[in-house]
């Protein structure tokens, strides 16, 4: 199989297509084996998978990225560990966005993952209302000129905010938003400003949380705790009520298993690669629950890049997809589903 296809951000940062998520990691997907759970990680840089996402806030993440690097360098030297990509988030609470807050909250993130300047950090905020956001990122753009940051970035923005930071002269390479076959919402709007601006938009939620895999075809719908026992699967069962509900989502796993078995692939690759090649977007994220037994997908990811979509492929997956709701009246822009002006029932938890 060819090399993993890679994209490069607007500072220089390679990274690869697909990207391995460590959400599951926070404690929110289960019980995680530290130790065999950083083991793990060599098993994504050796099949080329060299690109992991994270965050402050996701449980251990960034201490099992420090902890992997310390033992990748121990194991094989400096020119493995500089062959990896670790990409976090900062997520602060409200408040006072001096220098002093900002610099501390970076300094933690390169002390938890060993080292001196963090290849990307995605920023979060919360309350647009409340504009501290552009001191907050004046104050990272510091950082990055003093080398502190590799490539500055975000996290669910949506298209206007984006636009105003951008005007600011504020150098953002990448947006991090939620984009699959039910939530297309950063094709309307968004993938138009990044594509004019060098962005690449980093997505989640492409495979639903593993709703949109062979596993869900001709299920039972889930309606409990028990049914969806981890918090993408509850998070991403909302998405498709919202979007059309659990019929509607069955047609579409039988339209992209049918062009799945055409191509000898798995419809997680099909879901996968349809959003790969949508303008603008630099990489999809999928999902590392590392440690746990049987839940390793990494030769099944790989696939993703070993077919093509046809015009057949496309026309039967809009057929379905065309008559799901527009999430986009229906919750908003990229990320408004995480701010105070939406509805209590669309909040999310950041992701």
């Amino acid at each position: 199989m060819a090399g993993v296809p890679r994209v490069r951000l607007s500072g220089g940062l390679e990274i690869t297509r697909i990207l391995n998520g460590m959400w599951q990691v926070s404690g929110a997907h289960g019980h995680i084996d530290p130790h065999r759970a950083v083991n793990e990680m060599a098993s994504y840089v050796d099949a080329g998978l060299t690109t992991f996402d994270m965050a402050d806030h996701y449980g251990p993440a960034e201490d099992f990225y420090g902890a992997f690097l310390k033992k990748l360098n121990a194991d094989r030297g400096p020119e493995a560990v500089g062959k990896v990509q670790g990409l976090t988030k900062w997520v602060p609470r409200p408040g006072p966005m001096t220098r002093k807050v900002v610099e501390e909250n970076i300094d933690r993130s390169l002390r938890r993952m060993g080292v001196d300047r963090l290849d990307s950090v995605q920023f979060h905020w919360w309350d647009y209302g409340d504009k501290r956001y552009l001191d907050a990122l004046g104050h990272m753009a510091d950082l990055q000129a003093e080398g502190k940051i590799g490539e500055l970035a975000l996290t669910n923005f949506d298209t206007v905010r984006l636009e105003e930071i951008v005007n600011k002269g504020i150098p953002i390479s990448s947006n991090q938003v939620q984009y699959s076959l039910i939530d297309r919402r950063p094709g309307q709007k968004m993938a138009e400003f990044c594509s004019a601006h060098e962005i690449q938009l980093l997505t989640y939620g492409t495979l639903g949380g593993g709703l949109l895999t062979e596993k869900y075809l001709g299920a039972k719908e889930p309606t409990s705790r028990r049914d969806l026992p981890t918090a993408s699967l509850g998070k991403y069962k909302n998405m498709v009520d919202t979007w059309g509900g659990w019929n509607l989502l069955q047609d579409l796993l039988k339209v992209l298993k049918s062009i799945a078995d055409e191509h000898g692939v798995s419809v997680a690759n099909v879901a996968t690669k349809y959003i790969l090649d949508q303008p603008a977007v630099g990489g999809v994220i999928v999902g590392c629950r590392l440690g746990v037994p049987g839940a390793e997908h990494i030769q099944d990811n790989l696939r993703s890049f070993t077919f093509d979509l046809t015009q057949q492929d496309l026309d039967g997956i809009l057929t379905v997809v065309s008559r799901g709701r527009n999430l986009m009246a229906a919750i908003g822009d990229c990320g408004d589903e995480y701010r105070e002006s939406t509805s209590q029932s669309w909040r999310c938890r950041i992701s």
